[in-house]
């Protein structure tokens, strides 16, 4: 089975986990429609579960919240677009909220904690951090699963 996390934005985040080698199958940073030409491979390949951090679910901005609120707008609709999509696709998936996502990992810790050599940009390692598949993330897909597959 491939895991798959998305990290949405104008800069969509992805990663795939294969959870046979326990290891990222890749890991990049690009724009939505090839990104869900990425999803929509891997679905026609294998067992596919994608869990994307689904920022309708943001309930606290913080300081300048103004300009996040404008920003989250346009992710907000990303959002609704990926389940949308993923619905068609017939995929199973889980939508995060953001307060239960590792994100703005800084590159040299994302490599030390993954193993993962290879060049992320932060987008990429907030979805790889959605899918990695050690120290408790592998209970958490499980229970996912029983609770959220085919909204």
């Amino acid at each position: 089975m491939i895991i798959i996390g998305i990290d949405t934005g104008t800069r969509t985040g992805v990663a795939a986990w294969d959870t046979e080698k326990m290891c990222y199958d890749m890991i990049t940073t690009t724009t939505i429609d090839k990104a869900m030409q990425i999803v929509e491979h891997y679905a026609k390949q294998d067992k596919v579960f994608v869990r994307f951090e689904d920022a309708r679910l943001r309930k606290w901005f913080g300081g300048n919240s103004y300009a996040k609120r404008q920003g989250a707008g346009s992710v907000k609709r990303d959002c609704s677009i990926w389940e949308g999509f993923l619905k068609r696709l017939n995929v199973e998936f889980a939508a995060v909220a953001p307060k239960d996502c590792i994100t703005k990992m800084k590159a040299d810790y994302f490599k030390a904690i993954t193993g993962y050599c290879g060049r992320t940009s932060e987008h990429a390692r907030d979805a790889a951090m959605l899918v990695y598949m050690r120290h408790g993330i592998i209970e958490l897909y499980a229970r996912e699963t029983k609770k959220t597959t085919k909204q």
